[in-house]
């Protein structure tokens, strides 16, 4: 059985400071640090753990530095930032959402430190991270995954080795496809019942019970019916990480069609000032 580890935490957005709460709870949790100041600042204060000033100082703290942010541009920032306080035997995980060689570039710098890198992007939104309940698709290597397993089990109830770097976020571009596709099929389907005049409670209700049933029907019908769009994944996020498929498809020439249409139509979204909400706001641009 692995030992505990002290681990350090970047990125206290809405997913990210769940993570480092779970983490916490099993005494593993040592340092955080983000980019609004005063975000880590109280989530240190509430989890009575170091408030670093700087990643590079987080770093030099903990044997394992977790990271969790929005883009590839702020991911490459952040392990810059903190490369010089690595150490040789030190892990990077990365919990971002980003293209497949950026999680190879994070990896050459991690690297050129004698420190080690996993991309290991979750799934399971808000609610996934809150619970504890997330699935992590890891790419790297097998060693350095049992070495910081610990960590990641308080956080997940999935972990899954997928490959080399790059393998964990080229699963999770197969999991942004499909979530585009089941946003897709539920909205248009829950507006073609409404334009039935269908009582939408029931018609969840029976058809989740059977061959189509699934957790976006179950956990965002109910809230999308009533014009509530409150984000577990916000719809901008999804946006962005759908453009980075598209990119990774078009080199495999690939159309997507599915996922380009999900993007235009995310696309009207946001200019109409959705972005912020959850991805489930499509049926806006569904519903009678």
């Amino acid at each position: 059985m692995n030992s505990p580890l002290n681990a350090g935490f970047i990125g206290l957005g809405a997913m990210g400071a769940y993570m480092a709460r779970n983490i916490a709870q099993s005494g593993q949790l040592a340092a955080v640090w983000n980019r609004t100041g005063h975000v880590a600042q109280n989530l240190a204060r509430e989890l009575g753990v170091a408030n670093a000033t700087s990643p590079a100082e987080l770093a030099t703290q903990v044997d394992v530095v977790l990271t969790c942010v929005s883009a590839d541009a702020d991911l490459l920032a952040v392990i810059e930032a903190l490369s010089p306080g690595l150490k040789p035997g030190m892990i990077v995980v990365d919990h971002s959402t980003v293209a497949t060689d950026t999680a190879r570039q994070a990896a050459k710098i991690v690297g050129a430190r004698g420190a080690e890198f996993l991309d290991a992007p979750v799934s399971g939104g808000v609610e996934g991270a809150k619970n504890g309940k997330l699935a992590i698709m890891v790419g790297g290597a097998a060693a350095n995954l049992e070495k910081v397993r610990p960590v990641l089990e308080t956080m997940a109830s999935h972990i899954m080795l997928m490959g080399e770097v790059g393998s964990g976020q080229a699963t999770k571009a197969v999991n942004q496809i499909l979530c585009a596709g089941i946003n897709q099929a539920v909205t248009e389907a829950l507006a073609f019942g409404a334009a039935q005049g269908l009582e939408l409670d029931k018609v969840i209700e029976v058809v989740s019970a059977g061959a189509a049933g699934n957790w976006f029907l179950d956990e965002r019908g109910p809230t999308l019916i009533r014009g509530t769009f409150t984000p577990g994944f916000k719809l901008a996020l999804h946006h962005k990480d759908l453009n980075i498929c598209l990119e990774m498809a078009q080199k495999l020439g690939m159309p997507l069609p599915v996922t380009r249409m999900t993007l235009e139509e995310y696309g009207k979204l946001m200019e109409l000032g959705h972005g912020d909400e959850d991805i489930s706001a499509l049926y806006r641009l569904k519903r009678p």
